[in-house]
């Protein structure tokens, strides 16, 4: 179920429906090489979403495109907030989620970018008790077998990232008028411009340091055959995730036990 395609009146009886259970897509707006769309990622992320949500029958909120992409800004079309506001617009986006009556929010992330700021607002949901549980899925394919099935049809072995062979052939499937397969550029290898600090080491300009052009990968071989491929990869992950989801029960207890303590924490300093 797709959150913006209801019309009011059923809404109440499609939270029931989707066992108050609502998927969050994320990525972000921002440059893709030179053949590849500005959304790419979010566009793809609400795609699968939508796909994985039809299988388990759960709701889908909107397309959000808000996230970490600081690194992007030096590009024309790249949008981002300020950092503290971005992490404000996700908790008042789940906040009204729950607030619509969904007790579980899984988010779906389709920019790598987002991971460390997903896994730290996840912590922040210890800040103060919600009404609901957020679960972030952190590796789109845990499962060894399906990982085989995606390295299997990868032409691009020693390279790939972003704007690369994978991420051109799934936009191709559902999205090809966002896709310029003219202007892809030569493969493009990581410039390891802070070598320095490769292994154990992060700073923010760490990405543009290795790709100042945005690509990451070899985008020649890409396909909307191997694209429906991956994509059914990525829906089955997904899938998988929110069906365990849907028979969590441990996650919302673990959550009530620890607030009871850090109440009676506060009531003790009274």
């Amino acid at each position: 179920m797709q959150w913006e395609m209801l019309p009011s009146p059923n809404f109440k009886q499609a939270v029931i429906d989707a066992q108050k259970i609502c998927v969050l897509t994320m990525g972000v707006l921002e440059k893709h090489g030179e053949h590849l769309c500005l959304g790419t990622d979010y566009l793809t992320a609400h795609r699968i979403g939508c796909l994985a949500g039809e299988r388990e029958n759960v709701m889908v909120f909107p397309p959000f495109y808000f996230g970490q992409i600081y690194e992007a800004r030096c590009f024309p079309g790249c949008v981002t907030l300020e950092p503290s506001l971005t992490l404000q617009v996700i908790q008042g986006v789940c906040d009204e989620i729950g607030r619509n009556g969904f007790r579980k929010i899984v988010i779906y992330n389709g920019h790598g970018g987002n991971d460390f700021m997903l896994n730290y607002f996840a912590q922040t949901q210890l800040w103060k008790q919600k009404p609901y549980t957020v679960y972030v899925q952190e590796k789109w394919i845990p499962d060894p077998e399906l990982w085989k099935q995606w390295l299997a049809i990868r032409e691009a072995k020693d390279t790939g990232g972003h704007a690369c062979e994978t991420e051109t052939s799934y936009t191709m499937c559902d999205y090809p008028q966002g896709v310029r397969m003219d202007q892809i550029a030569e493969p493009t290898h990581s410039l390891d411009r802070l070598k320095a600090f490769e292994t154990d080491g992060f700073l923010g300009i760490k990405w543009y340091s290795k790709y100042p052009d945005h690509y990451a990968g070899d985008a020649r071989t890409a396909n909307p055959e191997k694209g429906k491929i991956w994509q059914e990869i990525l829906v089955k992950g997904l899938a998988d995730f929110i069906k365990r989801v849907k028979a969590d029960e441990v996650a919302p207890a673990l959550e009530k036990e620890f607030f009871e303590r850090e109440k009676s924490i506060r009531n003790f300093e009274k």
